[in-house]
């Protein structure tokens, strides 16, 4: 039987995919065991839990559980690296079941230096879902830490962290610019004034502007409960901003999102304060990019798709 088991291990969670012969996922799993979070008897039980009932199929995991507080560390690559460099960097540790995992390396951006792990397989699955992208474009991976990245020829060539959803909740939870704000339903004018005062803080950047989340709510021009919205616009727009003006993005180069729908959507919706439009997000990247990695490595081999599930 060809197919293989793919494991986006991050942090807080553990998604499972079982993927066929043609790379085609037929079924997924998630569970929250990431690796602050693990189950008892930690990863091998987790990985035994979460694959129970799937056939002994090549297994294959990227994220933090390559870490240095993961499974098993797995060195970076240096940039430019693609789909082959990263696959034939695999890694392997053998499990309680007797079986070998792989496991993906992140990459190192050393003019930052900068790193990321699970986003270089995301970005191996995006490309492979759009070819046409693999010359010269740029993409966005939304989150707790951002990422912004170039790709030339079919290889990561550079990238830089931003780190928006952190530093969001820091501002919200622990400093006065979260103080008296309520929680409330999103608002969209508060996110849109948010992104354009980013926008406008010229070279000076959002940090300059922080601190009007507190005097417009003291002025009476922003609500309380429009507080929170008007951050994150803030921070999104700056990660634009900045973007733009570093040359990690040009309104001239194809720009792509990968993450969550609904995250995603508000980056959507600041880039049309840059005129950019951006498209829909790509869905199940890891996975597509978990198999193109296996491919590389000689752990699976492609199945013509009309014969693989015979």
């Amino acid at each position: 039987m060809n197919g293989l088991i793919g494991l986006d291990w991050g942090t807080s969670s553990l998604r499972a995919y079982r993927l066929d012969g043609a790379g085609r996922i037929e079924e997924t799993r998630h569970r929250p065991w990431g690796l602050r979070h693990l189950p008892e008897g930690g990863f091998d039980a987790a990985l035994s839990a979460v694959t129970k009932g799937w056939p002994a199929l090549p297994r294959l995991a990227c994220g933090m559980v390559g870490s240095r507080n993961g499974w098993r560390e797995m060195p970076y690559l240096d940039l430019p690296a693609g789909a082959a460099e990263i696959g034939h960097a695999l890694g392997r540790l053998t499990a309680a079941d007797g079986m070998d995992v792989h496991i993906a390396p992140g990459l190192r951006d050393p003019h930052g230096p900068d790193v990321m792990r699970g986003e270089e397989t995301q970005l191996v699955g995006a490309l492979s879902l759009r070819p046409a992208l693999a010359g010269t474009s740029s993409w966005i991976l939304p989150g707790t830490h951002s990422k912004w990245v170039t790709v030339r020829d079919g290889k990561v060539t550079g990238f830089r962290t931003l780190m928006t959803g952190e530093l969001f909740a820091l501002l919200q939870q622990h400093s006065i610019l979260g103080t008296g704000t309520i929680s409330a339903a999103a608002n969209p004018d508060a996110f849109a004034r948010g992104v354009v005062t980013a926008r406008d803080s010229g070279a000076a950047g959002a940090l300059s502007r922080l601190f009007s989340a507190r005097t417009l709510m003291l002025d009476g021009t922003l609500a309380s409960e429009g507080v929170p919205d008007y951050l994150s616009g803030l921070l999104v727009g700056e990660e634009f901003r900045a973007a733009l003006a570093d040359g990690l993005a040009h309104r001239d180069t194809p720009l792509q999102l990968i993450g969550d729908v609904a995250l995603c959507e508000r980056y959507r919706r600041a880039a049309t304060h840059f005129d950019i439009e951006l498209d829909p997000p790509l869905e199940d990247a890891a996975a597509h990019g978990l198999w193109q990695l296996a491919l590389h490595a000689g752990l699976v081999h492609q199945a013509p798709k009309d014969i693989a599930s015979c």
